[in-house]
């Protein structure tokens, strides 16, 4: 699926490459299977971040998804935190991006959404599908987090739930995040930093959370698909929450 492909490009952390395919982005988006404000609101993201300056698009960037743990595009951090069965979760990941025939670089974090998204992105519609429903709950949260502090990256969020046809009430979980505390303030972020590191893959594996550019071989298969790890004991109670309510709408 090219819509994946290209989502995953636009939440990865921007170079100048991606502004000058903003033609190409553009094109990829007009051929979509999306609805109509899906291509609108993607449309103006891309005219607006390519139109504008690399330097203060990176700055926004790290500040929404590299400050904080609320924006984490870690997928697992959202499901598992900081406990051990993230641990577990992150080699089951890789074991199954291995099975399919991706091999990522030693540096790189198998849960990193984008990373995901593209290792999605050619398994084949149905795969994709499920692959997305599965991190739905996640992609919900993030969506109205990011609608919360009035960036255009929930237009990507957006895209994301849509493709996995998961019903997720999204007026829920706006309440349930109405009162949250900001995670990305001086104060809060020195907590972090305060904090023991947990590594789950190795010293080698933290120097960084971004992907390296390695794509999927072009004989990946495409029957590979196992569904991520979910133990709904180790989540936070909004993800668990979630996860539990699409549980009982796919039995």
């Amino acid at each position: 699926m090219r819509i994946l492909q290209l989502l995953s490009l636009l939440l990865d952390y921007p170079k100048q490459p991606l502004l000058e395919a903003k033609d190409e982005l553009l094109a990829i988006v007009a051929e979509a299977t999306i609805a109509p404000a899906q291509h609108a609101a993607l449309s103006d993201f891309i005219n607006e971040r390519c139109a504008g300056e690399l330097m203060d698009w990176q700055a926004e960037y790290d500040g929404l998804f590299e400050r904080g743990r609320s924006l984490s595009l870690l997928i697992f951090e959202h499901i598992h935190g900081e406990s051990r069965d993230r641990g577990q979760a992150m080699v089951n990941l890789m074991a199954q991006y291995r099975e399919a025939g991706l091999d990522i670089g030693v540096k790189e974090l198998p849960d990193y959404l984008p990373l995901y998204l593209e290792f999605l992105s050619t398994q084949g519609e149905q795969n994709a599908q499920i692959g997305l429903e599965e991190i739905a709950p996640v992609l919900a949260v993030l969506l109205c987090r990011l609608q919360q502090r009035e960036s255009n990256y929930a237009s990507i969020f957006d895209t994301l739930l849509a493709l996995s046809t998961a019903a997720v009430d999204l007026a829920d979980i706006k309440a349930q995040i109405a009162g949250e505390k900001r995670d990305d303030t001086p104060k809060e972020l020195d907590k972090v930093w305060e904090e023991e590191m947990v590594s789950f893959m190795g010293n080698d594996q933290t120097d960084s959370a971004c992907g390296t550019g390695n794509k999927p071989s072009a004989g990946q298969r495409r029957d590979q698909f196992i569904p991520l790890s979910t133990d709904l004991l180790t989540m936070d109670p909004l993800s668990k929450e979630l996860y539990k309510e699409a549980a009982a709408k796919r039995a």
